[in-house]
Parts: structure tokens; sequence; C-alpha cells
């Protein structure tokens, strides 16, 4: 199963969703999201949020395309993107990815960037335009070679321990590093596939073209 979460994001950062059109895929509205969605033709099966970056009309136009809206009060603990994935964390989704969570507001990046590292059992990513970002636990993992030509790793945790790069045109051999470092900003896949390893921490990778690839 797969599900697609739509948060309400700028529009100039998301991708076309016209090559998801065709597949079986959940699609669930986050606040602003749900319009988002439905102005593309697509009818999310659940959404969620307190809808405070709507109108009045907006809202009422949402609540009459949809059967399943859990509206919330804008004064709660948790963001909407939170809740959404405290449901979808529910589903056992073989992927899951979430569009309409860059751009705007940092302290939202930064919080959906962290959401990856509560949830990060699950096979969780946050698209855009531009980039791929997910969060990984220790292990042995692979990379294809694709459009996004620049890989990069970031520590999440305080230490990073035994990064092994293979395939990459910067290779790394056991290299250990701390929260702050940019050894491993920029790299690039130098063949087909590549592998990354790791035995200690938590990292996050994030596949990244430049803007004017982007359309």
């Amino acid at each position: 199963m797969l599900i697609h979460i739509v948060g309400g994001g700028p529009k100039e950062f998301l991708p076309s969703f016209q090559p998801y059109k065709q597949q079986e895929i959940q699609w669930i509205g986050v606040d602003r999201g749900v319009l988002t969605l439905l102005q593309a033709g697509i009818r999310p099966t659940k959404a969620f949020g307190d809808f405070d970056s709507i109108s009045k009309q907006e809202l009422e136009y949402i609540q009459t395309m949809l059967k399943d809206l859990d509206i919330w009060p804008s004064e709660k603990d948790k963001t909407d993107m939170e809740i959404a994935l405290d449901w979808v964390a529910e589903q056992q989704a073989d992927r899951i990815r979430i569009f309409g969570a860059t751009g705007g507001r940092i302290d939202h990046l930064l919080g959906n960037i962290q959401l990856l590292a509560k949830y990060i059992a699950q096979p969780i990513e946050i698209v855009d335009k531009q980039n791929v970002v997910t969060i990984h636990l220790p292990g042995t993992y692979s990379v294809e070679k694709d459009r996004h030509h620049y890989i990069s790793f970031i520590p999440i945790s305080y230490e990073v321990k035994g990064i092994t790069l293979k395939g990459f045109k910067y290779p790394l051999e056991n290299c250990h590093i701390q929260l702050g470092s940019t050894l491993c900003i920029s790299n690039e896949l130098i063949q087909s596939f590549g592998t990354f390893s790791f035995s200690e921490g938590i990292l996050m990778m994030v596949r990244s073209k430049d803007l004017e690839e982007a359309f």
C-alpha cells in the first residue's frame, strides 16, 4: 500500500502529481494540502487539520467534497502533520511520501524533518521539486542513480559511526562524523548503484538536484 500525504507548504515547491495518478495510492490531505489536492483533481480519502490557513468558504467547499474530515482545534500539542502521521503509522504502508512539507516557514520544515526521526521505523520520505529526504537507522542500504545528482549524508544523532560509502565519487570507509559535520555534503554516485552503511547513530540522506533541473 502506498500513502501520499500533502501538507500546506507553498505550491511552487510541489512536484507534479501527474506521474502518480495512475497508481493505486491512498492520498491524505493535511490542512491547506486538502485544497491543493482537490484543485489537482485528486480527492483524498482522509484529511486532518485545524484548517486555520484557509478561508471559511474554502473549508465549506472541502466539507462538501470529503466525507472523512478530521478537524482539530488550532490550540493543540501537535502539528497537523504529526496528527496525520499518527494515523498513517497505523496503516502499515509499504511506502509513505510527504509533499508540501518544505518551503515557507523554516520551523515547519524542521518540525517535519524531525517527524521523520519520530517515525523512523516507517518507510517515509519527504519529497519536493528538488529533494528527497529520508532518515535511517544503522544498516546497509542500496542507492540507485537517478536525476537527483547530489547525495548528502547528515548526522541526526550526536555521532554517526562506521559510515562506509561505495560507488560514490567520494568514498568513505568506516568513518565517524559528529553532529554539525559537513564532510558528507554533496556527494555523487559514479556507478548505477551505490551503497551506504553505518554501525551506530541516526543518519539523514538528502538527494538533490539543481533548481533548473526541477522543472
